[in-house]
């Protein structure tokens, strides 16, 4: 079994699949950052200094003690208020669309230069253009100088 599970393990699918995954889990950190620290304050400034992630609607009581702002939605959430954090979820959104737009510009990409390709490949290597007349005329001339020579 553990012969079998090596050369699974070994086979080019599995290493590639493993280097895809890490490759977009950074790939999403530079996207959330990209839409956390530079989109979202653009939004915010275009829409009056809107921040989505701190958009929320409290669905009960803050628990007693509770000494922090009520305007905080990591400080109530911690506190174990419960709420409906609606804005982190818009950002998650945007990430997502950003994020699929990215990959969608990488395979049309891909696509238009595989398509290229393939048409380049169809049409194959172009036969030479013809000699012009004077090229070989000249040729001829030339072959028959030399037989002419030849045979002195």
């Amino acid at each position: 079994m553990l012969k079998d599970f090596q050369a699974f393990i070994a086979r080019g699918n599995v290493l590639d699949l493993a280097v895809g995954v890490i490759i977009g889990a950074a790939f999403g950190t530079i996207t959330k950052s990209l839409t956390d620290d530079v989109i979202m304050p653009v939004i915010g400034a275009i829409f009056g200094g809107v921040d989505f992630s701190g958009y929320f609607l409290r669905l009960g009581p803050v628990p007693e003690g509770y000494t922090g702002s009520l305007s905080n939605y990591a400080a109530l959430k911690e506190a174990g208020t419960p709420l409906l954090g609606f804005g982190q979820f818009v950002t998650v959104v945007i990430n997502f669309l950003i994020l699929a737009f990215i990959v969608f510009l990488l395979v049309r990409s891909v696509n238009k230069l595989v398509a290229r390709l393939e048409r380049e490949k169809a049409e194959g290597i172009a036969p030479p253009a013809a000699d012009p007349a004077d090229v070989v005329l000249l040729r001829e001339i030339r072959d028959e100088l030399k037989a002419r020579k030849l045979s002195d």
